[in-house]
């Protein structure tokens, strides 16, 4: 039986937080089923999982804004995991995938329609399995092919996740809730920055056309969160689905997400580089 009071190693901080990055601050209770599958698999109690993840939850500025208090001692290995991760979201995010791996046995099988636009580390663009799920992609066959594509796999599970959930899998345009039309789109291209690529503060939920347009600078957003639709789009063929929803979002506010509020300078660098003037 688990007691729950052993020393937290790094291995379980880690998945805890990768939890915690999941999870609806709501649902970081001890009935939780996915709270209660990772007690089971660490050998700790439910409590001792969920307590752990609010001690998280404690450290996020947003929630500190809410007065989000922790349940328990926050240590200074806690603090130190935040700050890492803050620091470098992508070695953290494939540390914490890969720990859930090793201890579950098996992949996330997270619906990933961005992969098609994810830059791999080895210079070529992943093929367009865009719209298609983790069981439908096909595996390249060289050692270092498929040791990068697994690891971009598992930073995009990780990064489109972390977003959604923190954007309540809602559009943050228009508040569209079907899952599988949302991406979570980087606001610092995926490779441009290695150690953004994981964080959720370098990503807005949208869904899958103010995505793509969004990537690739058709829309923005500027220092008041406001939608800015370049002067691009006026220039092509009109048409009333192209008004509605390209044209006449300009100067829609950007809804903010409970947790992880997209970073002003990620923003900045959106305006300056990828915009579309």
């Amino acid at each position: 039986m688990p007691t729950g009071r052993k020393a937290w190693s790094q291995e379980e901080r880690l998945m805890v937080f990768r939890l915690y990055c999941r999870t609806p601050f709501g649902r970081l209770h001890q009935r939780n089923p996915e709270i209660i599958k990772l007690a089971g698999l660490i050998g700790r109690t439910p409590g001792a999982v969920a307590m752990k993840a609010c001690n998280f939850a404690s450290l996020d500025p947003q929630q500190q804004a809410r007065r989000i208090k922790a349940l328990g001692n926050v240590s200074h290995a806690d603090r130190e995991l935040w700050k890492a991760f803050l620091k470098d979201s992508e070695s953290v995010a494939q540390e914490a995938e890969a720990l859930q791996v090793a201890v579950s046995g098996k992949e996330s099988d997270d619906y990933l329609p961005e992969l098609g636009h994810v830059e791999e580390s080895i210079g070529r663009q992943i093929p367009k399995w865009n719209m298609l799920s983790r069981k439908d992609l096909k595996t390249p066959s060289g050692p270092t092919e498929k040791d990068a594509l697994v690891k971009a796999r598992r930073v995009q599970s990780f990064f489109r996740a972390t977003v959604l959930n923190s954007y309540e899998y809602r559009c943050a345009l228009t508040g569209l809730a079907i899952p599988e039309l949302l991406i979570a789109s980087h606001i610092i291209p995926w490779n441009v920055d290695e150690k953004r690529r994981a964080d959720p503060r370098n990503g807005i939920c949208l869904n899958a056309l103010h995505g793509r347009a969004f990537d690739r600078g058709f829309i923005t957003f500027d220092t008041n969160l406001c939608a800015v639709v370049s002067s691009e789009i006026a220039k092509s063929e009109d048409s009333p689905l192209q008004r509605e929803q390209l044209t006449n979002i300009a100067g829609c506010l950007l809804r903010l997400p409970t947790r992880f509020k997209p970073d002003i300078l990620a923003l900045e660098y959106h305006r300056e580089r990828i915009f579309r003037h």
